[in-house]
């Protein structure tokens, strides 16, 4: 038996029938649809929504969700599948050209950050009849080359659909990488759109309810065994728990082998939250905006057992974190290519797979009581730093560890924090204390301004019992805050928080330390003295924007102010924004860590030539983590 459907009506049929399964729980796969709408697309998949909404006698069932920013909706899509620890994954269609590459930064970060997301961007004709049709690239090398080529590279599958009878294969390509923890991310169907309107007799099969079973890979016995004798050999043992532990579910897991063994375990900006802050054998973020407490057992860890984690730069402080010369590495990942970094020993596994097993495996091993006790001191003097961070009562503007301290005591355990981009990352990795493994969202994978309001949405849409404050400084702000229109619309209360510093807070910091004078980087008016964007403050209005948004806007100027603003945005059930202003200035602890920026070689600043001395030792404290880790530790060298 056949059905005769459009292309675009054959697509969202078959997406409404995809489901996914893990340990016994089944869910729809793909729960919705974000969408802008334009020549290319609104004859095509937005005719096949409008008759899906409406019903069209078959079932099926694609709830639509207008965006306002096709890169925001895509942001909006990761931070839904993040939060649903990646068993479901939102589309996402627009229209041919600007529509469909402004997709592209959402696709980059969605990679990056192993997150799947069904992108639908819409396409020349096939037929070229009219070509070139409005915003089509012409390529004079190829007349098959479009805009959506540039989605390869940042896809994890990639296929257009140029005739009816390919799109049930690039349909079933597309649901295998949405549902492979190794594989996932960005997942990219290009429909022409004279082919979405095209219509075809299609098996009925295709719209059958399809169960996607996401698997739980065990590690293989001589991996598990290479790695147990690695860490029952290890004196100084180190554990990085990345995002990884969040997405397999194993936080319990990795409690009972951080309790079994003693070993402390360190997160990362993905992975915080895998163990309570105030766990025995927490001991905070590691890297560059990590804890002095963590980065201190790093220096001198001798086995690091890295958990889900893809070892970016500023977990490993450029390579300036792992100093013991004879470090080793087992890395537990269910991507081989993340298990494969720093030469380590891989045990290619589920994370809670694998974990569940080590606790077995490493039976009866324990880490020396006096290397317990030295953490626990040190964490104790962090705490007491931590402290005094949240409560400074800096004046004449609060400082923004006070800003994110309030937050971090007013929040219940299951509110949400949401933040990417600027300096409150670094400030947040440092000083936040997670009290649910799911209350802390910072996307660090990619660090995309105006991930902040537009990720919150998606979260909040895949936890609504739970409220959601998303953190955002001006930058990031004026790069994005359209979908704050549609958390109004759709009725999604989000808890807003604009910390105003006029300029581009962790870029400044940043500038200051190369030598390059915070140039840039401050909301200034350009001074006709100097020539410089260094003139007086500009009269942005952050708080008017967001209420002509349709927000509920909250100003306040004291840490107590916005204390009692929590309280009010928390009780109300509209958006609410709360605009605080900070001092970009404002002490901040240190990490006593590092991250690789290169410094000019030559200069004729003095600021320029200093730094540059600076970088040049920390350089010298890089190092190339090559050493096989089935080599003994007792053995002399460095890797």
């Amino acid at each position: 038996m056949t059905v005769r459907l459009t292309v675009a009506q054959a697509l969202v049929r078959f997406l409404a029938a995809q489901y996914s399964e893990r340990d016994g729980i089944e869910q729809r796969l793909i729960p919705g649809c974000f969408g802008i709408f334009g020549h290319g697309n609104v004859a095509g998949v937005a005719q096949a929504l409008l008759e899906s909404a409406q019903g069209d006698g078959t079932g099926s069932d694609l709830p639509y969700h207008l965006a306002r920013n096709e890169q925001g909706m895509v942001h909006s899509a990761v931070g839904y599948s993040r939060m649903r620890n990646r068993r479901q994954a939102m589309a996402c269609t627009a229209s041919i050209g600007p529509g469909s590459t402004n997709m592209l930064t959402g696709a980059a970060l969605a990679t990056t950050n192993r997150i799947p997301v069904l992108l639908l961007p819409s396409d020349i004709f096939a037929t070229r009849v009219a070509s070139p049709v409005l915003q089509e690239l012409e390529q004079p090398f190829g007349y098959d080359v479009s805009v959506n080529d540039a989605f390869r590279p940042l896809s994890r599958f990639f296929d257009r659909v140029w005739r009816p009878e390919q799109l049930p294969s690039a349909l079933l390509g597309a649901m295998r990488v949405l549902t492979d923890p190794a594989e996932t991310g960005a997942v990219t169907i290009a429909l022409p759109q004279d082919v979405q309107a095209e219509a075809h007799d299609w098996p009925e099969e295709l719209f059958a309810k399809r169960v996607w079973h996401i698997p739980r890979p065990v590690p293989e016995p001589a991996a598990l065994a290479r790695a147990a004798d690695i860490i029952s050999s290890a004196r100084r043992p180190l554990l990085v728990a990345g995002g990884g532990v969040h997405y397999s579910e194993a936080t319990e897991a990795l409690r009972r082998f951080a309790e079994a063994t003693g070993i402390p375990v360190a997160d990362t900006q993905a992975g915080k939250g895998a163990l309570l802050w105030d766990h025995p054998q927490a001991v905070g973020g590691v890297g560059s905006t990590g804890s002095p407490v963590a980065n201190a057992l790093a220096r001198e860890a001798d086995v690091v057992i890295g958990v889900g984690t893809r070892y970016s730069d500023f977990t490993t402080a450029s390579r300036t974190a792992f100093q013991h010369p004879d470090v080793r590495f087992v890395n537990v990942n269910v991507a081989a290519f993340d298990a494969a970094k720093h030469a380590g020993t891989m045990v290619v596994a589920d994370a809670r797979a694998a974990l569940d097993a080590l606790v077995d495996a490493v039976e009866g091993y324990r880490v020396d009581e006096a290397y317990t006790t030295t953490h626990r001191e040190h964490a104790e003097r962090w705490n007491q730093v931590v402290d005094e961070a949240a409560h400074l009562g800096h004046q004449p503007l609060p400082a923004q560890t006070e800003v994110l301290g309030t937050l971090n005591e007013v929040m219940d355990a299951r509110d949400v924090v949401v933040q990417a981009a600027g300096s409150m990352p670094g400030d947040l990795q440092m000083l936040w204390r997670a009290r649910d493994s799911k209350q802390y969202h910072v996307e660090y994978a990619y660090s995309c301004m105006g991930y902040e309001i537009a990720g919150a949405l998606g979260v909040k849409m895949a936890a609504p019992e739970r409220e959601v404050f998303a953190l955002v400084g001006d930058g990031s702000y004026l790069m994005m805050s359209q979908e704050l229109v549609t958390a109004v619309s759709e009725g999604i209360k989000l808890n807003l928080v604009i910390v105003e510093n006029h300029g581009f807070a962790s870029i400044g910091s940043l500038s200051e330390s190369v030598g390059s004078q915070r140039f840039g980087t401050a909301y200034r008016y350009r001074n006709p003295q100097t020539g410089q964007l260094d003139g007086d403050v500009l009269p942005v209005d952050l708080a008017a924007n967001a209420a002509s948004l349709g927000a509920d806007v909250i100003r306040v100027r004291t840490i107590e102010e916005f204390r009692d603003a929590l309280a009010r945005s928390r009780a109300s059930v509209r958006t609410t924004a709360i605009h605080i202003e900070t001092d970009p200035l404002a002490p901040v602890p240190s990490s006593e860590s590092w991250w690789d920026v290169p410094v000019s070689e030559v200069a004729q600043l003095d600021s320029t030539k200093q730094a540059r001395k600076t970088y040049e030792a920390r350089k010298a404290e890089q190092r190339p983590l090559l050493r096989p880790s089935d080599v003994s530790g007792s053995q002399e060298g460095s890797s």
